[in-house]
């Protein structure tokens, strides 16, 4: 189940919906939600035609020197707001593609269940938001199977695996995904953690486990409150995201995170269909910067390198 998946699909989530629960789930983000006023650009100052991939870009681009980005600037290490600028893994990743295409990356915070729609509608270039790589989204698929938009695709750039986040002390004994049966779960609207929750529940009342009693939230930021006030057992995100939150929450006093790596799913970053030379020129600047080290150099700095993929690929989610 990956989360954004993943925000996210479940860990098989923001990656692939979660297989017991999957951050990854079906849900086609439709919508725009609201839009934060504060935008934040990468570190790539240089747009220049002497960047290794600036000539494989579509001339809008090349003319434009940016490319608008849309994330939820909510979900750290992948992406938060430090003083009002936008980092993180994803936006680190960014800057380092940016040096190979000539262009800065100009990141604006919105609902996550809102950035492929917006995207689609010439809002953004591309959405990357530890967005899980599903065919559901590839295909314009709701959680239902229903063909609700014509899709997107994806350059993936990252792994994860569904992270159980539980109030510290882990009271109510989860160890996986299958514990949860019978109990209440909250969980960030629009992930595919969402999606894949009730699938979850689905299984559980099929082997007499009980359903689950699943809350969904605009933010992740409110499903983790809920659990730490008991009115949950657990939130669903990303393994490194679950991770994270349980090491800073509260000085690492308020949450401790439970990995489940046997659902590991790609993130990928989100192209409309109908701009493939963007597509593709994003993923020549991914195994660039996977081959220069950049990429690793990222990942690390946020304590992510459990994630590092060794090759792009495009629509590489199931």
């Amino acid at each position: 189940m990956t989360a954004r998946t993943t925000r996210r699909s479940a860990a098989t989530s923001r990656i692939t919906a979660v297989g017991a629960i999957a951050v990854a789930g079906t849900l086609l983000l439709s919508g725009c939600g609201d839009q934060t006023k504060k935008d934040s650009g990468t570190d790539t100052s240089t747009k220049s035609n002497s960047a290794p991939l600036f000539n494989k870009l579509p001339k809008k681009f090349q003319d434009a020197g940016v490319i608008e980005v849309g994330t939820d600037a909510t979900y750290a290490p992948m992406e938060l707001k430090q003083n009002g600028t936008i980092v993180g893994v994803d936006p680190d990743i960014a800057a380092a593609l940016g040096k190979q295409l000539g262009v800065t990356f100009k990141f604006t915070s919105g609902t996550f269940d809102g950035l492929l729609a917006a995207m689609q509608t010439g809002r953004y270039g591309v959405v990357m938001s530890s967005v899980s790589d599903t065919k559901a989204r590839q295909e314009g698929l709701d959680d239902k199977g229903q063909k609700t938009g014509k899709g997107v695709d994806f350059v993936d750039y990252f792994t994860a695996s569904t992270g159980i986040l539980v109030k510290k002390g882990n009271p109510e004994h989860i160890t996986s995904v299958d514990d949860l049966c019978g109990k209440k779960l909250a969980v960030q609207r629009g992930t595919t953690f969402e999606a894949a929750a009730k699938d979850l529940s689905k299984k559980c009342t099929t082997d007499g486990k009980g359903a689950l009693s699943i809350e969904s939230f605009p933010t992740d930021a409110e499903a983790q409150t809920r659990v730490k006030a008991g009115g949950a057992v657990a939130d669903l995100n990303d393994s490194p995201v679950a991770a994270y939150i349980a090491k800073t929450a509260g000085g690492g006093n308020d949450f401790e995170s439970v990995a489940n790596k046997s659902d590991a799913g790609p993130f990928g970053i989100a192209v409309d269909k109908s701009n493939t030379q963007l597509r593709d020129a994003i993923k020549l600047a991914m195994d660039a910067i996977i081959a220069d080290g950049s990429y690793k150099a990222a990942l690390d700095k946020w304590g992510a390198g459990d994630g590092a993929i060794t090759k792009a690929a495009i629509n590489g989610g199931s």
